[in-house]
C-alpha cells in the first residue's frame, strides 16, 4: 500500500526545516530524509483515518492507579537511609553536578 504524498518530501522544504533545526545536511541526506519524513507523516495520515469511535483508551494519562486491596507497605526512615551511600538529617547526599 503507497503512503499518501505530503508536502514534505522535496529536499527544499526539508532544507528549510533541517535551517531551523540549525542541521547541516548533505543534498543527499536531504533527500533521503524527505523520503522518510514523507514515509512517516504518511503513516501519521493513515492512523488519523482510522475510525476510533467507541474504542475504550487502554492508557490514562496522569491517572494513578492503586491495587484494590490496598497493600501499604511502611518503611522507617532509617530503613530508607540503609540504601543511602552518603546520608544527612534524614536525605540522600549526592555530589554536586555544575
Amino acid at each position: 500500500m503507497d503512503t499518501p504524498q505530503t508536502p514534505f518530501q522535496d529536499a527544499e522544504s526539508v532544507g528549510r526545516i533541517a535551517h531551523l533545526a540549525r542541521l547541516a545536511l548533505a543534498p543527499t541526506e536531504l533527500e533521503r530524509l524527505g523520503r522518510q519524513l514523507g514515509d512517516i507523516l504518511g503513516h501519521m495520515q493513515q492512523l488519523q483515518s482510522v475510525d476510533t469511535a467507541g474504542v475504550e483508551p487502554t492508557v490514562l494519562a496522569n491517572e494513578t492507579r492503586f491495587r484494590s486491596d490496598g497493600l501499604r507497605i511502611e518503611v522507617s526512615e532509617a530503613e530508607r537511609m540503609l540504601n543511602a551511600p552518603d546520608a544527612a538529617e534524614g536525605a540522600f547526599r549526592v555530589p554536586k553536578v555544575l
